[in-house]
């Protein structure tokens, strides 16, 4: 599997495309927004998309994704139903923070844990990492070794818990019960800021290091 980001809207969030090498089909995954440019990225890197997949429905995340599942006329899928109500707010989320007016939706495909999800002939390994929000997904492709985390993982950070039913124990738990046991040489694709290796984050990451010390800090 080949990945690619286009940070996009104002919070520069990393909106991936993947691609099945054998298909050269794509996913898009979290279409935070500026349609436009994800579309003419993935023109250039793919035989079309085949679907929309989403970690968690937060504005910077799904803002986009009613107009372009309408305009390719493809599936959504993703994240888990418990994120339903983001995507009910994401109109007045857009207008809160300023952003372009954003469109509610309702998902072909609500994920459960350890579910697959296909794009093309690769097939991605879907696990529930509740926690930033309580819906939240993550896709892991494990011969490329590549998990595309959202906002459950940062280089050096967390995820925030101080959303509505955020939870940082029940993140800090995700983390190290779902994605560190995917091994220390994967790398993650995080929803904003630098790409990073579980391991080094194992290792260095201060939540992840002495998650009691941090408490109410994310």
């Amino acid at each position: 599997m080949e990945f690619s980001i286009v940070p996009v809207t104002p919070f520069q969030q990393n909106c991936s495309l993947l691609v099945c090498e054998q298909t050269r089909k794509g996913a898009i995954v979290d279409p935070g927004g500026e349609i436009d440019r994800l579309l003419e990225h993935a023109e250039s890197r793919c035989d079309g998309i085949e679907k929309i997949l989403l970690t968690h429905a937060h504005l910077d995340h799904a803002s986009g994704t009613a107009e372009l599942a309408r305009r390719l006329g493809v599936p959504i899928e993703g994240p888990h139903v418990e994120d339903q109500f983001w995507i009910d707010l994401l109109p007045q989320q857009a207008a809160q923070y300023g952003f372009p007016p954003a469109e509610t939706f309702t998902p072909d495909r609500w994920f459960v844990d350890e579910e697959t999800v296909t794009v093309g002939e690769t097939e991605l390994k879907v696990r529930h990492c509740p926690g930033h929000t309580p819906g939240h997904v993550v896709f892991f492709e494990p011969e490329s070794k590549v998990v595309i985390v959202g906002d459950v993982l940062f280089a050096g950070s967390i995820g925030r818990t101080d959303f509505p039913r955020g939870d940082y124990d029940t993140l800090i738990r995700s983390i190290q019960e779902r994605l560190l046991p995917m091994g220390d040489e994967v790398t993650f694709v995080p929803g904003h800021g630098p790409t990073s290796t579980l391991g080094e984050e194992r290792r260095t990451n201060p939540f992840l290091v002495d998650p009691e010390r941090y408490r109410g800090m994310a």
